[in-house]
This record gives structure tokens, sequence and C-alpha cells, in this order.
């Protein structure tokens, strides 16, 4: 019984190979389905312009990560210990460096505001 998973012959399936290079070499989706290609980087995926240890940063990066915090922390929480400003960053979903950063608070500190946990932290709060 002949083989019937090849509906090309030799020659054609040479010439659909010859066809096909330039949409695998090209700067576009080569998937005629669109679920399947893979998605976007997305904004919320770029990497923080701060840097996470305090002895490797710059001014812009201490006001950097400063307005980083205070996108993620509500006024409303304050004042605010160690364990609320965490809880908070996980609920506002901040990025996984600035919980690690503020998790290196005192357990026993209380905070009124963005400036006070920024100079706990050693970084240089905005003038």
């Amino acid at each position: 019984m002949p083989d019937r998973s090849n509906h090309l012959s030799v020659h054609r399936d040479d010439e659909v190979k010859r066809e096909m290079q330039g949409a695998l070499r090209g700067d576009r989706p080569t998937r005629s389905d669109e679920w399947r290609s893979p998605e976007p980087v997305s904004d919320d995926d770029r990497q923080p312009a701060w840097s996470p240890d305090p002895g490797l940063h710059t001014e812009e990066q201490d006001e950097t990560f400063r307005s980083e915090l205070a996108r993620h922390l509500r006024p409303s929480i304050y004042p605010a210990g160690r364990e609320d400003l965490l809880r908070t960053l996980q609920d506002e979903n901040a990025p996984d460096g600035l919980l690690d950063t503020v998790a290196e608070l005192p357990r026993e500190g209380s905070y009124v505001n963005v400036q006070e946990v920024v100079t706990a932290l050693g970084r240089k709060p905005r003038a």
C-alpha cells in the first residue's frame, strides 16, 4: 500500500521550500492563526531604571526609585509599617525588585510618607 502522507511530489516540495524562505526569514509573523503568535513585550515588562542595591545607584536612579515607590503606594496607607507597605506593593503588583528593596526595612519602623521610606532605605530623598 503506498504512503499517502506526502501529498506533494519531491519537485513540488522543493518549490514550496523556496517559496517559504522569504516568509520564514522576514520580520513579520509567520503564523496564520493570530492566537499562536507570541505576545509582544508589554510596557509592564520593562526593567526598572533603578538599582535595588543602594550602594550602586545615582541621584537619577534614586529619583526614579522614589517615583516608582510612590506610584505603587496609596497615600491612604500612611502611617504604615514595613508589612503594610509590602502588602500594598503586592496588591498593586509592584515589581519584585521594589518588593525586595522595601523588605529590607526594619520590622518595627513606622513611616508617614514615601520620603521617610526612601530615607530609611538609604536613598537620597527628593530635595
